[in-house]
C-alpha cells in the first residue's frame, strides 16, 4: 500500500491540480508537523495570488480528514500536516503481513546493465576497488529488488600491451611456479617481477614486445599462455569476492579482450560518419564542448599512432555491445571520480554515432576515494597500495577481538561466523553510509564501534530485538494484530517504520545508498527511545502484542535494509 506520504502527497496533489495541472505540493518532512507542504508559496506567486488564502484553498480541497488529526496553515502559506494516530496505526499494521515492508516495484522495469569493480589480471585488487565494487554491489541489490532487469558486467583489465612482460615473465619462473603465486594471492609480487625484469633487461624487452605483437595477431600458444595468466588471477579475485560478500560471479566477467572483435567495427562506423579526424598519427574523435588546458579541443583517442587500439575503442565497443546485443535500458558505469571526462567523451561520441538513442539513459555513478589518518590515499608505512583482502582480513579479526571482550557466551563457531559480519559489513557500512562523491577516512576504531551510524550498532539492534523474542518466548506477531500508537515514542517508531518506501526511492533516485544507511541509522535510533520508554515484557495484553509487532517490524525492517547494501546481521551477539 502506499506510504503516508504517498497518501498525503497524492490528497495535495489533486487538490492543487485543480488550480494548477502543473502545480507541485512540495511535500517534505517538518520540525513543526508530521509534514509541511510549501507549494502553494510558489504558486501563488505566479497567478499573483494571496499564498495564505490560496494555501486554505488547497486545504479545504484536499480531504484530508480521514488521514490528518490536525491541517492548519502558518507562516506565509505553509500548510503543516499532523498524521491521525488511528491513521498511522492503521497503515502500519499492514506492514505485518508485508514482506516487502511496503515497497511497491518499480513501475516501469528497465534492462539496467551495471559497469562496476573492474580489476586488473596479474594485479591485486587493493583498497581503491573497495568503493566501486562495494557501491556497484549494493545498487545491483536495490534496482532488482524493485522490479529491474539487472545485468552486472566486471570490465576486468585482461588485454594490452603488459601482457607481453606477464607472458615472458611467466616463462621465466615457469609455469607452475606462476600459478602458484596467482592461486594464493602473490598477483603484486608476480607483477613486480616481470616489470623489474622489463626495466632491467634488453632482451626480456625485446621478448615482451614480440610477445605481444604475437598476442594480438592469435598465436595459440600465445593465448594460452594469456589464459593460465587469466584464470589465475580471476581464481584469486573469486576468493576476494566471496570474502567481501558481493554477487560477482564468473558469469559477469566483461574483460576489454572480450570486446577485440568489435573494435575494427567501431573504428569503420566512426570514418562512415565521418567523425574520424587524424591527429599526430593517430584516429581520433573530437565531441564538442571538451577543451585542453590551452583552450584547445580535445581529442578521444580511438586507435594510437602504433595502430593499437585504446580504451576509448573498448569503452565505445562496450556501450555498443550493451545496447544491442543486451538490450539495456539504461547504463550505470560504478567507476571513480577521475574518470569522468573520459566517460562524458565516451558518451558523447557514442551519442553522436547514433550507438546510444535517447531512449537508452547514461550514468557515470562517480565515487571519492579512501583516505588515510594523513588524509591521502590510504597506503601501507612502505607506501605501497592496501590489499583489499588483508585489510578485510583485518577487519574480521578486530571484529573477533571485539567480541572476545564482550564475552557474550557464545561458542568459537559463532563468534567466529558474527565476526565476519561485523568485520566484512563495519567496511561495507563506512564506505556506503558515506556521500559517494566525497572522499572518507578508513578508520577501524570508529566503523567497528557498537556507537553511531555504523554497522555494529544497527547489527546489535537487531540481535537485541530477537533476543527479546527468545527470552520471553514470544512468536512473531499473528495476522491480524492491530498496532497501538497511544504512547510518543510508539508513534514515532511507527512512523519511521512507514517511511522505509520513502527513503528507498529516494535512494534510488539519487543512486545514493548512504541516504538508506541515514534512514537505518534513525530507525535503529527511533527504536532505541521506544524500547526505553515503551516496556515490552512488562507489558500485557494487546499492548504487548502491538510493541512486540513493532519491535518485530523494525528488526525486519533492518534485516531488509542491510541485506540491500550486502551486509548481513546476526540473530545474536
Amino acid at each position: 500500500m502506499p506510504s503516508p506520504s504517498e497518501i498525503v502527497a497524492g490528497r495535495l496533489r489533486a487538490a492543487f491540480a485543480t488550480i494548477d495541472p502543473e502545480a507541485d505540493p512540495v511535500l517534505r518532512a517538518s520540525d513543526h508537523a508530521d509534514f509541511q507542504s510549501n507549494g502553494a508559496i510558489g504558486l501563488a506567486k505566479r497567478l499573483g495570488r494571496n499564498p495564505v488564502e490560496l494555501a486554505s484553498s488547497i486545504v479545504d480541497l484536499a480531504k484530508l480528514d480521514d488521514c490528518c488529526e490536525l491541517v492548519e496553515v502558518s507562516g506565509p502559506g505553509f500548510i503543516n500536516l499532523t498524521l491521525a494516530s488511528a491513521f498511522i496505526a492503521t497503515t502500519a499494521s499492514a506492514l505485518i503481513d508485508d514482506e516487502r515492508l511496503g515497497t511497491i516495484p518499480a513501475s516501469r522495469h528497465e534492462r539496467i546493465v551495471v559497469d562496476y569493480s573492474a580489476p586488473n589480471v596479474a594485479k591485486e585488487m587493493h583498497v581503491g576497488h573497495l568503493r566501486g565494487t562495494v557501491l556497484g554491489d549494493a545498487l545491483c541489490r536495490l534496482l532488482s529488488f524493485v522490479g529491474h532487469d539487472v545485468i552486472r558486467e566486471n570490465h576486468i583489465g585482461d588485454w594490452g600491451t603488459p601482457f607481453g612482460m606477464l607472458i615472458e615473465h611467466l616463462l621465466d619462473v615457469g609455469e607452475e611456479v606462476a600459478v602458484g603465486e596467482l592461486s594464493v594471492g602473490d598477483l603484486t609480487n608476480f607483477y613486480q617481477g616481470a616489470r623489474a625484469s622489463f626495466d632491467r633487461d634488453e632482451g626480456f624487452r625485446d621478448r615482451a614486445r614480440r610477445r605481444v605483437v604475437a598476442l594480438q595477431s592469435g598465436d595459440e600458444e600465445t593465448l594460452r599462455l594469456w589464459r593460465t595468466l587469466v584464470a589465475g588471477s580471476i581464481n584469486y579475485f573469486d576468493e576476494v569476492y566471496d570474502k567481501l560478500g558481493v554477487l560477482l560471479t564468473d558469469d559477469d566477467l566483461a574483460g576489454e579482450s572480450s570486446y577485440n572483435p568489435l573494435l575494427s567495427d567501431v573504428v569503420d562506423d566512426l570514418r562512415s560518419k565521418g567523425l574520424l579526424v587524424e591527429s599526430e598519427g593517430a584516429l581520433c574523435v573530437f565531441p564538442e564542448g571538451f577543451f585542453d588546458r590551452e583552450g584547445e579541443p580535445f581529442p578521444l583517442i580511438i586507435q594510437k599512432s602504433d595502430e593499437g587500439f585504446g580504451y576509448a575503442a573498448t569503452d565505445l565497443a562496450a556501450i555498443r555491445d550493451r545496447v544491442d546485443r543486451l538490450g539495456a535500458d539504461r547504463l550505470l558505469y560504478v567507476v571513480g571520480a577521475p574518470q569522468a571526462q573520459h566517460f562524458e567523451m565516451c558518451f558523447a561520441v557514442a551519442r553522436l554515432a547514433g550507438w546510444l538513442p535517447p531512449s537508452v539513459e547514461v550514468e557515470h555513478v562517480s565515487f571519492g576515494n579512501v583516505l588515510g589518518a594523513d588524509h591521502k590515499m590510504l597506503r601501507t608505512r612502505s607506501g605501497e597500495s592496501v590489499k583489499l583482502i588483508e585489510l578485510l582480513d583485518e577487519a574480521v579479526a578486530r571484529a573477533l577481538a571485539a567480541i572476545h571482550e564482550r564475552d557474550q557466551g557464545m561458542s568459537e563457531v559463532d563468534q567466529a561466523e558474527v565476526a565476519r559480519m561485523l568485520g566484512i559489513g563495519s567496511v561495507k557500512y563506512a564506505d556506503l553510509s558515506t556521500e559517494r562523491a566525497r572522499d572518507y577516512l578508513f578508520d577501524f576504531d570508529r566503523m567497528l564501534a557498537f556507537e553511531g551510524n555504523t554497522a555494529p550498532y544497527l547489527q546489535y539492534a537487531h540481535a537485541r530485538i530477537r533476543s527479546i523474542f527468545r527470552r520471553g518466548g514470544f512468536s512473531p506477531p499473528e495476522h491480524g494484530t492491530t498496532l497501538l500508537v497511544e504512547d510518543p515514542h510508539e508513534r514515532e517508531l511507527a512512523l519511521a517504520l512507514l517511511s522505509f518506501p520513502d527513503h528507498l526511492g529516494s535512494t534510488l533516485s539519487g543512486l545514493a545508498p548512504n541516504r538508506l544507511c541515514a534512514y537505518l541509522f534513525s530507525l535503529a535510533t527511533a527504536f532505541t527511545g521506544f524500547y526505553e520508554n515503551c516496556p515490552i515484557l512488562r507489558a500485557e495484553g494487546a499492548v504487548q502484542a502491538s510493541r512486540l509487532a513493532l519491535a518485530d517490524l523494525t528488526a525486519r525492517t533492518l534485516d531488509l535494509g542491510l541485506s540491500l547494501l550486502g551486509i548481513s546481521v546476526p540473530e545474536q551477539m
